[in-house]
């Protein structure tokens, strides 16, 4: 039972990589009381979030008011002044949004480690196992007060028909080589949207279209991308593309089409900008925030920097334009030569990087090899935005296949389990 795993494919330097992403059969279990309050948390956050990314590209009070300095938004990575005066469908940017978490050992609380606003995958691998898990012991859904996650499609479902702008709800992936191809089909499936690939959409007049098998032209009213930005459309951004349906930005800035998540959301994944999802918080919503951040460090602030290269040691250092686990630097792992080295790096480009305080986060016992052993798991929740906030009552917990390893992503060999939200 140790054994199973779900398709897990990887596309890198140049080679098609096809490998299984291990599945632990033992769940994480959350109590309902505890997730409610996290589920009141990731709400909040969202809708303050969502308020950024609208503001940012509209009015820009937030820099006006000087809460994010418009150099930091400047030099953001994923921020795309193109867009600038741009709003989109319902005013809703922040359409599927997947937040990391853990729970810290100290104080016995939830923890954000990073905001996920471009495309977050993952949430089929939890849908799809819990399936075979009913199949296999049906007993504990009969007997525990396990809480359902079928509605995590109709969340989907809803948000898209929500935003839509007129036309069919469509999942547009790159193709079977990318590495959640997988989760693109099963939620295509699951929310009743057709799976399309660039070819088979098309742009006249400033409208999309999917062509389909007859020859017919059916109008496209939301399109859930399973691509970056960059990627979109060849026309406007990567010319040499293959994935992207040409057009498809000048049908979104008409109004024809609603695309999830927005594009030009990145500018939130960058994790400097997470260091203000704090001050977001009371700014927006003149609320205090119900989650907190892991404590956070910018070399950007002078103040900072200098705690940074004094206890450089403890920290954990971060690439902001980095995700799946790359360009993170734990400083208790590295040598005193390579401490100093990347203390000149930060010096030269303050801005590349942020350093939080290591959080001793709990393990969760994992059968691995037909023994129990204990692993560092975090949690990403889902959090889907239409007419309303919903928090998904599951997840993907993951965990790390070397014991102490703190890096759990799938992309770093990490491998995922169930997530059990219930009465206890």
């Amino acid at each position: 039972m140790d054994k199973f795993a779900v398709n897990f494919n990887l596309y890198k330097d140049g080679n098609f990589i096809e490998r299984s992403l291990p599945f632990d059969v033992i769940p994480r279990i959350i109590s309902k009381e505890e997730f409610g309050k996290m589920q009141r948390g990731l709400e909040q956050r969202i809708t303050a979030l969502n308020l950024f990314l609208e503001d940012l590209y509209t009015e820009a009070k937030i820099v006006k008011d000087g809460i994010v300095p418009e150099a930091f938004i400047h030099q953001a990575k994923g921020y795309l002044k193109e867009f600038v005066g741009f709003s989109p469908s319902q005013k809703i940017r922040t359409h599927i949004n997947g937040i990391d978490l853990v729970k810290d050992t100290k104080n016995d609380e939830w923890v954000i480690l990073e905001d996920n606003l471009r495309v977050p995958s993952g949430a089929s691998y939890p849908l799809s196992i819990r399936d075979t898990y009913r199949k296999i012991y049906p007993e504990f859904f009969e007997e525990l007060k396990i809480e359902p996650i079928k509605q995590y499609s109709s969340y989907l479902r809803n948000a898209m028909d929500y935003v839509n702008t007129g036309g069919i709800n469509v999942v547009l992936t790159p193709g079977r080589y990318n590495s959640a191809y997988y989760e693109h089909s099963y939620l295509a499936g699951e929310i009743g949207a057709e799976l399309v690939r660039a070819a088979e959409l098309v742009v006249e007049n400033k409208v999309l279209y999917f062509k389909n098998y007859d020859g017919r032209r059916i109008r496209v009213g939301a399109v859930y991308r399973r691509l970056d930005d960059d990627f979109l459309d060849p026309k406007f951004f990567n010319p040499e593309s293959l994935i992207g349906v040409p057009g498809i930005i000048e049908a979104y800035l008409a109004g024809n089409v609603a695309i999830m998540n927005a594009v030009g959301n990145g500018v939130a994944d960058d994790k400097g900008i997470y260091y203000f999802v704090p001050q977001m918080i009371k700014y927006y919503l003149n609320e205090e925030p119900i989650m907190h951040n892991a404590p956070t460090y910018l070399p950007y602030f002078e103040k900072d920097k200098k705690y940074i290269f004094d206890n450089i040691d403890k920290l954990v250092v971060k690439d902001v334009a980095e995700a799946g686990g790359y360009g993170v630097m734990f400083g208790h792992a590295m040598s005193k030569i390579q401490l100093d080295d990347l203390k000149t790096i930060i010096e030269a480009n303050p801005r590349r990087f942020i350093a939080q305080e290591l959080v001793e986060f709990y393990d969760e016992e994992c059968l691995i090899n037909g023994e129990l052993s204990p692993r560092k798991a975090d949690f990403r929740a889902y959090v889907v935005m239409g007419e309303k906030v919903n928090v998904w009552e599951c997840g993907l917990t993951r965990y790390a296949m070397e014991a102490g390893n703190y890096l759990v992503n799938s992309s770093q060999g990490g491998g995922f389990k169930d997530t059990w939200v219930m009465e206890l």
